[in-house]
């Protein structure tokens, strides 16, 4: 214990001394160990701690409640673009090239440090995310992307906040919090309700322009590995490194939530029909079927089991006959078999 006491103090005297002077008060920015404790503990809430709890509970609806955080969230990512920007980046005070962190305390370089600050903060508003998620029992939608995408991002900022708040490496945020007002504009018209989503029709680009968003900080950090430029090369490794990182992770999810269904819906789409060695000649005018037909041929509609002889269940098939009871639309076929959920309808 002394031992590790000891590093601990080492670690702050480095920090102290090599820390920006103008942060090292600020709330959180004394220690990297509070912003760590609550995101180690965001992640035990929503994996371990929040879905034991909703277990045997009914998920909460929360309509209300996720309009006005994501419309919050637009809002709060909207002001923090337009700080980053009239601080540097859309001013022609910061060089796309090379922009080295400026330690003055002139007001627009105070003015951009602030700017860091609150987008440091804003990756502990984005844990509602997650949260609500648990509220709604959600599951499905916390995925390990999720989780150490939210779980890792306070603690990265930090360190940006606390040594270089400023330069070069701000240009994620202000392509990051560009994205958020994008990404939270559509979880706020999704969450009014169905009337809304044919405006959503552009989901799938939302994950692609998040990816386009990493190749940008990916291309934009490692530049300076190239060009004599006036900022700590440990920190264009670790943009430039979270930007592959969040690539892959995000690319392997568009792969599995879009080309994965596309080959699933092809494979096993609604009302699929699957013929082997025979034919069917009919409609089936009910959702989710699939009709499988074995060396054998069905004449006749599968619509309610109606336009056939069907008194008492006996179904006649071109090969023979299977009389059986019919009852809630199972139905046998001689020399093949047809089962069809026929959703509990009356046979007349």
């Amino acid at each position: 214990m002394a031992l590790v006491m000891k590093y601990i103090n080492i670690m702050h005297r480095y920090m102290d001394s090599h820390g920006d002077p103008r942060t090292k008060d600020w709330p959180m920015m004394s220690s990297p160990f509070p912003t760590l404790a609550v995101c180690l503990t965001y992640v035990y809430l929503v994996k371990v701690l929040g879905p034991r709890w909703m277990e045997n509970r009914k998920p909460f609806r929360l309509q209300n409640t996720l309009i006005f955080y994501n419309a919050a969230q637009v809002i709060f990512s909207a002001w923090i673009f337009y700080e980053i920007g009239i601080s540097g980046w859309l001013t022609g005070h910061y060089s796309f090239r090379c922009q080295p962190v400026e330690y003055s305390n002139n007001p627009r370089v105070i003015r951009m440090v602030h700017a860091c600050w609150w987008y440091y903060f804003s990756k502990f508003t984005e844990f509602m995310d997650t949260i609500f998620f648990v509220l709604r029992k959600k599951q499905s939608q916390i995925t390990t992307l999720h989780v150490i995408h939210h779980g890792c991002m306070p603690m990265s900022v930090w360190f940006g906040v606390k040594f270089t708040p400023g330069g070069h490496s701000t240009f994620f945020g202000l392509l990051n919090t560009f994205v958020h007002i994008v990404m939270y504009t559509y979880y706020m018209f999704s969450a009014m309700g169905p009337q809304y989503q044919k405006y959503l029709w552009w989901k799938k680009y939302l994950t692609t322009f998040q990816m386009v968003q990493f190749i940008l900080i990916m291309v934009h950090a490692f530049q300076l590995l190239f060009i004599d430029c006036n900022y700590p090369k440990a920190f264009v490794w670790w943009i430039g490194m979270h930007a592959v990182m969040f690539f892959f992770l995000f690319n392997e999810f568009y792969k599995q939530a879009y080309k994965g269904r596309k080959s699933r819906a092809e494979k096993h789409g609604i009302e699929e029909t699957v013929l082997a060695n025979g034919h069917a000649n009919g409609d089936c005018h009910q959702q989710e079927v699939s009709k499988k037909l074995l060396n054998g041929h069905a004449n006749g509609k599968i619509n309610g089991l109606t336009n056939g002889s069907l008194a008492n269940g006996s179904a006649k098939t071109s090969n023979g006959y299977s009389s059986s009871g019919l009852k809630n639309g199972a139905a046998v076929l001689a020399n093949g078999h047809s089962t069809t959920e026929l959703t509990q309808r009356k046979v007349k």
